[in-house]
């Protein structure tokens, strides 16, 4: 009977727009003007028609009884409450009938709790799309995108209202999701090794303290200003499986990589704590026989933190070597100065090394002694050279990059630097941007999500979790 009438409705309803529209077209041959007219009436047509069923829909469920049993207590009707819903279709204006007790207290709307609206006034596709764009891309953008390409045209406040509601009804069970959705992460079956990444990204806050950077170089008006602002370093982790290395390719194929990431916190506490857990459930997914590596940049906090820490005593360690090949670059300029063809030849010659040689780091660092030693530098050259060689120094047990090349494991944190650009750099340092740690944080959960194709999983995991609450 329901859908008889749902058909009536909408058929209705189409045809009388779709003639409107039609009063004043000239149909006599097609032309582009002609295309885009009726492409234009066929949406607006169905999207007036989809509103008129979906709200006899809705209304028709909506309780008609004086009195309601809710949570052991008699309410009684009340009134008729107006809201305007957000749905696929566009905005549906509806009349809810509202109970109260007679002692008075809080009211309670039927309707809106049978379909799960309590509290909302988008529906759960639509906090998805916008929660999803969100990731992407500013409020403003995304509202000027929907308007282009959906039939609901949310503006970039009730985006944002959207967006911050979802992320409150989240952050409660927080833990019980971020565990939720590790279950559901799958280790490929070609995984060899498993590679854990951190690293930091800096990203500009919206709260005192000191700015890096050059100084300015005469005072500005807006200096005042530029101090309510500071650089702190957020924390992303990277989580990736590598198969075997195949016969045309320099390492192994990097098969997946999942994603964290954390806005700055005083010893990055939260992002530590989450990091370890999502590595313990995948490593109970892994096989017995599967490498584990911990490959980072030279931050001394970060060695500092694993080489103290007992859940990474088992994991390989290998220093980024990207990074080590930019310190190494740093030694020849401060050895044979800048573009010196020297300098060239001689970061040639050991970056090989470092490659094909198991006491790669040690020729580095004997030759290094060597030049120092026979070659007049000036003190500020000296002082770099003495720093790149503490670098080579301090990490040499954590450079063996011949043998991880020889037994087919990564020599690179390429995904945790790809991650820092991709997660952070791009979505929160555009031009202008100033961030709150929460409003910081809730963008880069949702990036993660994405990032790592756990998308669907984050968001069946909060329907569940919201309809269970």
């Amino acid at each position: 009977m329901i859908v008889s009438k749902l058909v009536k409705i909408a058929t209705e309803a189409f045809e009388q727009k779709m003639a409107a529209f039609g009063q004043n077209w000239d149909t006599r041959r097609l032309t582009a003007e002609l295309a885009e007219q009726v492409r234009d009436a066929l949406a607006a047509s169905f999207s007036h028609a989809a509103r008129q069923a979906y709200k006899h829909f809705l209304e028709h469920y909506d309780p008609q009884e004086s009195l309601i049993e809710w949570h052991g207590q008699t309410l009684r009707f009340k009134t008729l409450s107006s809201k305007t819903f957000l749905t696929s279709f566009g905005k549906i204006p509806i009349e809810r009938r509202l109970y109260q007790a007679d002692t008075g207290g809080p009211s309670h709307v039927p309707l809106d709790y049978l379909w799960d609206m309590e509290g909302h006034f988008a529906t759960e596709d639509i906090r998805q799309a916008v929660c999803f764009a969100i990731a992407h891309m500013t409020a403003e953008e995304a509202e000027q995108l929907l308007r282009l390409c959906s039939l609901f045209k949310p503006s970039a406040t009730a985006i944002k209202n959207i967006v911050e509601k979802v992320s409150q009804e989240v952050e409660p069970h927080q833990k019980t999701l971020e565990a939720t959705i590790r279950s559901h992460i799958e280790v490929p079956l070609q995984t060899r090794v498993m590679v854990a990444s951190m690293d930091g990204a800096n990203v500009l806050l919206r709260e005192p303290g000191a700015r890096r950077g050059r100084p300015a170089e005469r005072p500005r008006q807006e200096q005042a200003e530029q101090k309510q602002a500071c650089y702190k370093n957020a924390m992303v982790g990277a989580i990736s499986f590598y198969g075997s290395v195949e016969d045309d390719q320099k390492g192994p194929e990097r098969l997946t990589s999942y994603y964290s990431a954390r806005m700055p916190e005083d010893g990055a506490v939260t992002f530590k704590r989450d990091f370890e857990q999502c590595l313990e459930a995948l490593q109970s997914k892994l096989s017995p026989d599967t490498t584990r590596v911990l490959l980072c940049d030279g931050h001394r906090a970060l060695w500092n933190y694993v080489d103290h820490h007992e859940h990474f005593n088992d994991y390989e360690k290998l220093v980024d070597f990207y990074h080590t090949q930019e310190h190494l670059s740093k030694a020849a300029e401060a050895l044979f100065g800048k573009n010196s063809m020297d300098g060239k030849r001689w970061y040639a010659k050991y970056r090989t090394k470092l490659l094909e040689r198991d006491a790669g780091v040690e020729s580095v660092l004997r030759s290094i002694d060597y030049h120092s030693r026979t070659c007049r530098l000036s003190k500020s050259r000296r002082e770099d050279l003495a720093a790149e060689w503490t670098f080579f120094r301090r990490n040499q047990h954590r450079m063996h990059y011949a043998c991880f090349r020889r037994r087919g494991l990564p020599i690179g944190s390429g995904p945790v630097e790809a991650a820092c650009k991709s997660i952070v750099k791009t979505r929160l340092c555009r031009s202008g941007m100033r961030w709150s740690r929460e409003g910081g944080q809730r963008i880069l959960d949702f990036r993660c999500h994405v990032k790592s194709g756990l998308w669907s999983q984050f968001w069946d995991t909060y329907k569940n979790l919201r309809q269970s609450a």
